[in-house]
């Protein structure tokens, strides 16, 4: 009974812990961000100047860079992902080779972002710029584009992994029911192991939103760095994690970092509701 009243206790003190932490961070952003907020209101969300000089300042260009390359990201990795959860659960059938290939895919989640960003910046943006020269776009390399295809290779192993789980939980009376009037395995796949798992799926691919929706070091280094609305998918352009990491250490005047604090916060409380959402996803599919 002590052990187990001890071990309540210590989980009780950990989650209390983990609240004051957000809590605390949270409290911090919105406190340092009062001059901004002060100075330009809710319009800082809708406008597109980015003047330090000036004491001008709003985050439209960064929220939109940030949505782009995030919703482009998730495009481009869902039909990936989705075939290697498929692979990994239903079609791979060796357990040791299944294993190895999880392996390799939890593998790539491990690669820092730098190296990501490094493999980006000197062999994908060199191909895009040749890419680009083809199609009659400027070829500059970075951009927007270039930003979402790093993003997507660092997201892939997220959604691709939660999607094998939640997969592999489907019962197997469910599915040789279904084989035994007579469906076949793809027919099976189709009608009833995908749907019955579709709302774990898509928690994936929401909690992958998440994750690249504050990616920063790769961005930073192939998405071009510029505080403009992009004009097409191939412009360089901006994320707000991005333009922290950018400028941050620049900022000379209080309303300058109040600016840059307030951009943190947005992101903080978007990231925050997006992984939340994707938990209840989770555990309600889980139950």
């Amino acid at each position: 009974m002590r052990k187990d009243k001890a071990f309540k206790t210590i989980l009780l003190l950990s989650g209390l812990l983990i609240v004051a932490l957000l809590s605390g961070i949270f409290l911090s952003l919105v406190f340092s961000s009062i001059p901004s907020i002060k100075e330009f209101g809710i319009n800082f969300l809708f406008s597109k100047d980015w003047d330090p000089v000036n004491n001008k300042f709003g985050a439209l260009p960064f929220i939109i860079g940030t949505l782009l390359t995030s919703v482009i990201s998730l495009l481009i990795s869902i039909p990936f992902s989705l075939s290697i959860s498929i692979f990994l659960s239903e079609i791979l059938k060796n357990k040791l080779i299944s294993n190895i290939f999880q392996t390799f895919v939890e593998l790539i989640a491990g690669i820092p972002s730098v190296i990501v960003g490094l493999w980006g910046l000197f062999i994908l943006a060199p191909f895009m710029r040749t890419l680009q020269s083809k199609l009659g776009i400027q070829p500059i390399g970075v951009g927007i584009f270039t930003a979402s295809i790093i993003l997507s290779i660092m997201i892939i192993p997220y959604s691709a992994s939660i999607g094998k789980e939640v997969i592999s939980m489907v019962p197997i009376e469910v599915k040789e029911g279904a084989i035994s009037l007579g469906a076949t395995e793809f027919e099976t796949l189709k009608s009833v192991t995908l749907p019955f798992s579709f709302n774990g799926i898509f928690a994936g691919f929401l909690l992958s939103f998440g994750r690249a929706f504050g990616e920063t070091m790769a961005v930073t280094m192939v998405i071009g760095n510029s505080n403009k609305i992009p004009e097409s998918i191939f412009s360089a352009g901006q994320t707000m994690a991005s333009l922290i990491a950018n400028e941050f250490t620049e900022a000379t005047t209080k309303l300058y970092t109040s600016s840059l604090i307030e951009i943190g916060l947005i992101l903080f409380i978007v990231s925050m509701l997006i992984n939340i959402l994707g938990r209840l996803i989770i555990r309600r599919f889980s139950f």
